[in-house]
């Protein structure tokens, strides 16, 4: 089966933030950013290992971080033992400049593998920041830096919008839309390997068994082929694979809520949802749905339409007031003194 690709647009299409996020974002699909950070410096130097190492290095702050090992024989794939009690790798905590060296170094193919991901450039690489302009995104949405050897990361999801910026290597993303979510075999959601749950369909070596329904989900797999230059962005909630194949691949990414209220998450909700509603009996669960349906998915309509807006109380707009008020009822009865 031949996968369609994730559509493309030339970055310099984009004129502002309000145009990122009205055009691109507002529409919760993926798409790639031709060229958006090719003007990088980082981008610029990335092909020059020793001058790429001298750069970073100067940036570099002196703290402590986890990187993960890998034997050559996963060839970097990064995943799961066979029993799902451990991890096929192996995190080894150093110092930061320590890590850069240790991931930078020429290796051989029979040579273990080492990957430094998500690494905050506030806390490591602060001075960094002032050669990544991202005028697109609110200065409070901070890069991160992930740089490695070849590496397959395993299918998973995040809970936050993502924009990621190949500087270094290419990188292959593969996706799946977020409602695929009951054929994708998810692992543990809190035994995981950096954070999010992974679809152990997607990694499986074996055809479909055993897991038979993950075929409808491949029925309907996107693909985006990133170079130095590209971004892609990633709406919350879609699956994504990435696997980088060159001997030394560098990525910026930026992780933000585009569309939150106030501190709490979506996914909060569904996890106090998961311990009040997901074992009671199927006729409840039901009943249920139907009430989330109406107040929160709203299909159809406004589930108060019917009311003039001023009688609509606390389901009226959420700002400026209703925000507030909502979330002090759910923290008083939390808190058992609503």
């Amino acid at each position: 089966m031949m996968a369609a690709t994730v559509p493309e647009i030339d970055a310099t299409s984009i004129g502002s933030a309000d145009d990122f996020h009205r055009h691109i974002v507002e529409q919760c699909q993926p798409i790639v950013l031709k060229g958006l950070v090719r003007n990088w410096k980082l981008t610029h130097i990335a092909n020059d290992r020793a001058a790429l190492a001298d750069y970073l290095q100067s940036h570099a702050a002196n703290h402590q971080i986890g990187v993960f090992t890998a034997p050559a024989a996963i060839n970097g794939q990064y995943f799961y033992n066979e029993d799902l009690t451990g991890f096929n790798f192996r995190q080894e905590t150093m110092r930061f400049p320590d890590a850069l060296r240790h991931v930078m170094v020429d290796r051989k193919a029979d040579e273990d593998t080492a990957y430094l991901g998500s690494v905050p450039c506030n806390d490591y690489l602060p001075t960094l920041i002032n050669d990544l302009p991202m005028p697109m995104l609110a200065s409070r949405v901070t890069p991160r830096l992930w740089i490695g050897h070849a590496a397959h990361i395993a299918t998973h999801y995040d809970t936050m919008d993502n924009l990621a910026c190949v500087v270094l290597g290419r990188r292959r993303f593969t996706l799946y839309p977020p409602d695929a979510i009951a054929n994708m075999y998810v692992g543990p959601i809190d035994f995981t390997m950096a954070g999010q749950p992974v679809s152990l369909a997607a990694e499986s070596v074996s055809a479909f068994a055993p897991y038979p329904y993950f075929e409808r989900a491949r029925d309907r797999v996107l693909v985006a082929d990133l170079e130095p230059g590209d971004a892609l962005y990633l709406p919350k909630l879609w699956w994504h694979q990435v696997v980088s194949t060159a001997p030394l691949n560098g990525l910026i990414n930026y992780w933000w809520d585009a569309f939150a209220l106030g501190p709490d998450t979506p996914n909060l909700s569904l996890m106090l949802a998961m311990i009040n509603i997901a074992e009671r009996p199927h006729a409840e669960r039901m009943a249920w749905r139907a009430f989330f349906d109406n107040y929160v998915f709203r299909p159809e309509r406004h589930p108060l339409e019917h009311l003039p807006p001023e009688r609509r109380g606390i389901l009226g707009p959420l700002q400026p007031d209703n925000f507030g008020r909502i979330r002090a009822r759910i923290m008083q009865a939390l808190r058992g003194t609503a």
